[in-house]
């Protein structure tokens, strides 16, 4: 008999963790007040279903200028300059800043780097990125241009990931992206963290080459800093 109550409680809990989760992820964006884009020439795009759901860009904001980005998300959203362009082998870099670790949230979100970027600002935008949680967690995702994972639809967590203390205290993570061969990288805080076939990446339904735009991509309600943006060739 408790058997039959153990079993019936871990079937409720499997069927409950799941319906917590997927309420995360509709939790609505903020709109970010006196929000849009100051840095000079920046732009971006929120995310599809963002639009959908009667978002804009506007309701997102970057300011500051290209060496110290200030991020504060409003729907999720991809930042670029599309001057900012890179092609064969190559590394971009940037190191982002959560002042105040789930300042906006009851739940950490994500910000990182993107490459690969073409089309962008279109419906048929691609684009790869590799992005960090405050709580020791990252995700390798990208559009092409329908959402697809590299590392599966929560991530996973990594020793190099830097963890926040705890709400409201800071978090920082040193992010790279490196195209170099036949392969694609991230690295955060110094360490591989994913790794994959260039042959994976650059195929129907994903990308359309690993040469293109490289920028930052937030997560919704979510507020960080962004220094050092920058791409050396390998």
């Amino acid at each position: 008999m408790r058997f039959v109550h153990a079993f019936a409680a871990a079937a409720a809990c499997a069927v409950l963790l799941p319906s917590a989760m997927d309420a995360q992820d509709q939790e609505k964006a903020r709109a970010v007040a006196g929000g849009g884009i100051s840095v000079p020439g920046w732009t971006g795009k929120i995310d599809a279903n963002e639009e959908k759901a009667g978002q804009v860009l506007d309701n997102a904001k970057l300011s500051g200028d290209p060496k110290s980005l200030s991020v504060t998300t409003g729907p999720a959203v991809a930042y670029w300059n599309p001057a900012n362009k890179a092609a064969g082998d190559y590394t971009v870099k940037a190191t982002f800043t959560e002042a105040k670790y789930m300042n906006l949230n009851d739940h950490p979100h994500p910000y990182g780097l993107f490459i690969a970027g073409n089309d962008m600002g279109t419906a048929d935008q691609s684009y790869l990125y590799c992005a960090a949680y405050g709580s020791g967690n990252f995700i390798v995702r990208g559009f092409g241009p329908a959402p697809f994972q590299m590392n599966g639809r929560r991530g996973e967590a990594n020793a190099a990931v830097h963890k926040a203390a705890g709400p409201g205290e800071p978090v920082t993570q040193e992010i790279a992206m490196t195209v170099k061969g036949d392969r694609v990288e991230c690295s955060i805080n110094g360490t591989v963290v994913g790794g994959y076939d260039k042959a994976a990446l650059v195929t129907a339904g994903k990308l359309k080459s690993t040469d293109g735009i490289y920028g930052i991509r937030f997560g919704h309600n979510t507020e960080a800093t962004v220094t050092g943006l920058a791409m050396t060739k390998n």
